[in-house]
This record gives C-alpha cells, sequence and structure tokens, in this order.
C-alpha cells in the first residue's frame, strides 16, 4: 500500500477543493468536508460519502439543521493507488463525486462523466 500521512491527504483534499471553480463553491449551502482514515466496516472500499439533504431536494423546511457532510476516505484510496499522481487524481475525482451530490447528481449521471 502506498503511504501518505493524514497530513499529507488532508492537503491533497484541500488542494481539489481549491480547483473546483468558484462560481460552484459559492453555490455550496452547509455543507463540510471532513478525512477519515477508513469508512465503515462492511464497505471497505468507499472513497467518499455524501451525507446530507442535496440541494435540489431543500425547501421551505429546511432552516436550522446541521451542515451536510462530505467524507473523503484516506485507507481506500491509498489501497487503490500505485503512485502519488494516482492518489491526486483519484481524490480530485472523489471530491468532485461527492459535491456533484450536494447539487442533486446521482451515480448514474456521474459514472457518464466520467466520475464514478
Amino acid at each position: 500500500m502506498l503511504e501518505m500521512t493524514r497530513e499529507q491527504f488532508e492537503e491533497l483534499v484541500s488542494q481539489a477543493l481549491d480547483r473546483i471553480p468558484p462560481e460552484l463553491m459559492r453555490l455550496m449551502d452547509n455543507v463540510a468536508v471532513f478525512v477519515e482514515d477508513e469508512p465503515e466496516p462492511g464497505v471497505p472500499d468507499l472513497l467518499g460519502l455524501y451525507e446530507g439533504t442535496p440541494l435540489t431536494d431543500r425547501g421551505e423546511w429546511y432552516a436550522g439543521v446541521l451542515p451536510d457532510r462530505i467524507t473523503i476516505y484516506r485507507g481506500p484510496t491509498l489501497r487503490m493507488c500505485e503512485t502519488h499522481e494516482d492518489v491526486v487524481a483519484e481524490t480530485e475525482i472523489t471530491v468532485v463525486h461527492e459535491i456533484a451530490h450536494h447539487f442533486g447528481i446521482d451515480d448514474e449521471r456521474l459514472h457518464a462523466l466520467g466520475y464514478g
């Protein structure tokens, strides 16, 4: 398995977020991004997870709720990648994938766009 500290991986996630166009970042609402080492047991290959209410599903009732949560998992990403460059690319894809869920884009569409 490729070695990378948690801090180094967090920096890659931060860099991936910095590459999201500012006009999209401004549209994100009530969402926080986290890095965890491993996903819940039973899903060892999960690279990222979006938990919350997509912007497209929010209505008048949406107020006073906890932020949506995007989690990027370091362990599965490092296990699937062979080089540092692979980790950079996969992290960027995962960050975009999970942000897309915040905007209401489903997995089928993301796979069609190359962000599966």
